[in-house]
């Protein structure tokens, strides 16, 4: 009796080990090498509180933000050509095709300026020059004196060129067009390959401070290395400074994102032309699962939450920017401008309530000299990948990978603009520092997407723990 109770225990051991792999496996969005849980690397907050955080007050609001006229209006140049290398060409699928908005359906205020426009103008053709030259400034609406505005004017020479992070489309170009991004959602399109694999290695390789000695792990374009699962990649990463493992995390977590937003967007079937997108299950197992990934999955899933960090940061920072009176979403509706703008300060409130924020001060905290070096390098790698996003060969793949590009490089605008930020007058344009509409509309999207990735992960885990 009591060996045959022993080897029921046994077996009943050996069955709850089982049971505990199989929602290891399974349940890939709560493990990393042990578990996606805790404090994360290089800041002071916890996954659990970013997923109580993003589900019960962020998402919900940055859903109905999106929607709105000023932030679902993109105005994009998706026919700039690759600067790096020979165009592949554009992808022929049905799915990558990105339609424009008719100008009949723009807003009439954000047409008007593209990113300006005043409450007030005179009726004199000099004024209404002046105001003209002052909308190609891309600033956010403003009521302003005429003093202002020829302030205002005489800042568009001023090159702020050096404040950005990103390579800005030209909105005055003939090819620059406006999408609706709400009818052209980002999901997956079939893009893949090595067009696809091009862009990414040149964004990891070229631009994220790696020699090329060292290897990413699961890079389809590397030689092989054998036993190596990564270890001599992360002994290089942890003894970088602390920017260049900020640089690394954001990209990684970038990429994670916009995996996860193409897992959670899937087409599953096409039954008389009619599609069907929805959760794939198979595909988010493939990127994200520590077995399938050799552990890799869950440091990337790590990363989209410090990323998600990094843009709270600056949405709680640049607050004061649209606190002030001057500024408003103008649209033309006067109505929805002003619930669009109670709801982006409400957005603010919250960001600035979380208590676990990324301390910015930290980067660039070396002697005057070197951090200034440091961060003009930080931004010009920053600055590079921009410009390969006009390189990706689908047209909904680059629109969204430039918007969100877009929307971290204004995020790191903010995060070093603090001084500017704190100094800008109630009444009047700051030539400090400026949001144009474009980076505006950019930070809010993309920021939106990561609330998305977040709250997709959540579902993934429901969905994974079902198909046990």
């Amino acid at each position: 009796m009591s060996g045959g109770g022993g080897g029921a225990r046994r077996s009943a051991a050996a069955g709850a080990r089982l049971a505990v792999r199989l929602l290891a496996l399974l349940g890939c969005v709560l493990t990393a090498e042990a578990q996606l849980t805790g404090v994360l690397d290089d800041c002071l907050c916890d996954i659990e509180s970013i997923d109580d955080f993003n589900t019960f007050k962020i998402f919900p609001k940055i859903q109905k933000l999106q929607e709105r006229d000023y932030f679902r209006y993109y105005k994009v140049n998706l026919k700039r050509p690759c600067p790096f290398w020979a165009d592949d060409g554009h992808c022929s699928i049905k799915d990558c095709h990105v339609e424009p908005c008719p100008e009949s359906k723009i807003p009439v205020g954000i047409k008007a300026g593209s990113s300006n426009k005043y409450s007030k103008v005179a009726n004199n053709s000099k004024e209404l020059e002046d105001c003209e030259q002052a909308n190609k400034l891309g600033a956010v609406n403003s009521t302003l004196s005429n003093q202002s505005k020829e302030a205002f004017i005489d800042w568009a020479r001023y090159d702020d060129s050096q404040d950005h992070f990103c390579e800005l489309d030209d909105e005055r170009s003939p090819d620059a067009q406006y999408v609706d991004l709400l009818l052209n959602p980002e999901r997956y399109t079939g893009y893949k390959g090595p067009s696809a694999w091009r862009v990414w290695n040149s964004i990891y390789e070229e631009n994220c401070f790696k020699p090329r000695s060292v290897y990413r792990p699961l890079n389809p374009l590397a030689p092989s290395r054998g036993g190596d699962d990564g270890e001599s990649f992360y002994t290089w990463l942890e003894g970088l400074c602390l920017e260049k493992r900020v640089f690394y995390k954001l990209i990684s977590g970038l990429h994670a994102s916009i995996n996860l937003h193409l897992c959670a967007n899937y087409l599953l079937e096409e039954t008389w032309g009619k599609p069907r997108w929805g959760p794939n299950v198979k595909e988010f197992t493939r990127r994200f699962d520590p077995v399938e990934t050799k552990g890799e999955g869950p440091r990337r899933l790590k990363n989209l939450y410090f990323l998600y960090l990094i843009e709270l940061r600056a949405l709680s920072k640049v607050a004061p920017y649209f606190e002030r009176s001057v500024v408003d979403l103008y649209t033309g509706n006067g109505h929805e401008d002003a619930e669009s703008k109670a709801l982006l300060l409400d957005i603010f409130r919250d960001t600035k309530s979380f208590h676990m924020h990324f301390d910015e001060k930290s980067m660039f905290a070396g002697d005057k000299k070197g951090a200034k070096s440091l961060k003009e390098e930080f931004r010009l790698h920053f600055k590079n990948i921009s410009r390969i996003m006009d390189c990706v060969g689908c047209d909904k793949c680059r629109l969204w990978g430039k918007l969100q590009t877009q929307g971290l490089g204004t995020a790191l605008k903010i995060l070093f603009s603090e001084k500017e930020i704190q100094s800008l007058p109630e009444n009047s344009p700051s030539k400090g520092f400026q949001l144009t509409r474009q980076e505006i509309v950019a930070l809010v999207n993309a920021f939106g997407r990561l609330s998305t990735s977040i709250k997709e992960l959540q579902n993934f885990k429901v969905l994974l723990q079902k198909t046990r």
